[in-house]
């Protein structure tokens, strides 16, 4: 299997939709998905790092720049995942590995994350690597439309 991790394209927006939506379960329509991408790929506190098996788009990361007055400079994990039949091949830990290098780059503390509760299998893969719970959260949203 030839797996190759490169910065993403605009032009991978399609792939990072069907991705996000078979494997996170989040739906978006293409337009607003190629906007977003457009906007993370032209910024400077962002990255997307994309997997490619055989030239196939098979799994993303996407992150950012972390400032709290209250804590060093780290990185955000905003979305990550990896179609499931190239899952357990070293593909998630090669994309993490990226963030991880962009943010020794930078001088960053660390790389943070929030996962869901249900996705057990993936707080097993950031311990497996690392990463340790802190705390356990609930998030809020007032939608305003």
């Amino acid at each position: 299997m030839n797996i190759q991790i490169r910065e993403g394209f605009i032009s991978d927006y399609h792939a990072i939709g069907q991705i996000t939506q078979y494997e996170l379960g989040y739906t978006c329509g293409e337009e607003l998905l190629k906007i977003k991408l457009q906007a993370a790929l032209s910024s400077e506190r962002e990255k997307v790092f994309v997997a490619l098996c055989d030239e196939k788009v098979v799994g993303y990361i996407h992150a950012e720049n972390y400032e709290v007055l209250y804590y060093p400079s780290m990185k955000n994990l905003l979305g990550f995942a990896v179609l499931r039949d190239y899952q357990r091949k070293g593909i998630g830990t090669r994309l993490l590995n990226e963030v991880e290098q962009w943010a020794k780059e930078t001088g960053a503390y660390g790389v943070r994350l929030n996962s869901g509760k249900i996705r057990r299998d993936a707080h097993a893969f950031y311990r497996l690597r690392g990463y340790d719970s802190e705390k356990e959260q609930i998030r809020f949203i007032k939608k305003l439309q």
